[in-house]
């Protein structure tokens, strides 16, 4: 049993394109519609990529500001 929270989706297929689908479970888990922006991470050591809303980055970038501006740091 993997541990909470971590998922095993399944595999894919890299078109010709360079194109791959994400599978309709994850896509409904992590809420991916039509039109989103995706942030594709990658570790070259690990050989590895990671997807994730562009969204959640910009809103965790918002909130280091905000505790940058509460403690009266300087940007």
């Amino acid at each position: 049993m993997p541990p909470k929270g971590k998922r095993l989706f399944g595999m894919v297929t890299v078109g010709e394109r360079g194109q791959i689908v994400i599978p309709k479970k994850a896509r409904d888990i992590f809420d991916f519609k039509p039109g989103d922006q995706l942030l594709v991470l990658g570790d070259e050591e690990q050989g590895g990529i990671a997807i994730m809303k562009s969204e959640h980055l910009l809103e965790f970038a918002a909130e280091i500001f905000k505790a940058k501006e509460a403690r009266g740091e300087e940007e």
